[in-house]
């Protein structure tokens, strides 16, 4: 009880240093998970099928609503890449002109999705517009890229997503779009979402 006494004001100095350390773990513990939670979460997926008949599904999974300004379909080749923004070049319906077009382009909240088209519809997209040789695309290995610029909330810089799929044209229909990985790629970090930036300011020279 003596050496209790004596050394009190040290023993109670410890303990508080202790105290505010766990303290600080927690506080760490739930910056994170509110960290984690404000985070943009957007889902590239395949809907209704798995081959190249089935739909482009963007999902935003984020906690607040998403701004989708493009989506970017990425055909990589052998020799050199196409890109193409798809998000304005879907047809109200078959029967209408060729003219008439909708846009996938504006906000999306939280929990909602989209669906563009048919990925066969996005080649075929990409195949018209750059006028790619369809015999010469059968011969090489190909990727097919989905790449997602958004806003979200009020940051200045967008937020993205990718995710690649290989195309197989000469497989067997439920073979011919398989995902490289089996999630989509989070673009949410300062360098990544520069790389967003520059994928926006690509598909705008295109349209100039």
């Amino acid at each position: 009880m003596e050496w209790l006494e004596e050394h009190s004001q040290v023993i109670t100095a410890i303990a508080n240093i202790c105290t505010l350390f766990v303290w600080l773990f927690y506080a760490q513990l739930l910056y994170y998970n509110f960290a984690r939670q404000r985070q943009p979460r957007i889902i590239v997926n395949r809907g209704k099928g798995t081959g190249t008949q089935a739909l482009c599904l963007v999902s935003n999974m984020s906690s607040e609503a998403i701004y989708v300004q493009h989506v970017i379909a990425v055909l990589h080749t052998e020799e050199r890449t196409y890109e193409l923004d798809v998000v304005e070049h879907q047809k109200e319906s078959e029967e209408e002109d060729d003219d008439t077009f909708r846009t996938h382009q504006g906000p999306l909240g939280s929990g909602d999705y989209i669906h563009l088209q048919s990925f066969a519809k996005i080649v075929d997209e990409l195949k018209a517009y750059w006028e790619i040789d369809e015999q010469a695309l059968s011969r090489e290995e190909l990727h097919l890229e989905i790449r997602v610029v958004a806003i979200y909330g009020p940051e200045d810089m967008p937020v993205g997503a990718s995710r690649v799929f290989k195309l197989s044209l000469d497989a067997e229909p439920n073979r011919q779009l398989i995902p490289i990985k089996i999630d989509t790629q989070r673009m949410s970090s300062r360098r990544e979402r520069k790389q967003v930036l520059e994928w926006a300011k690509s598909i705008e020279n295109h349209k100039a």
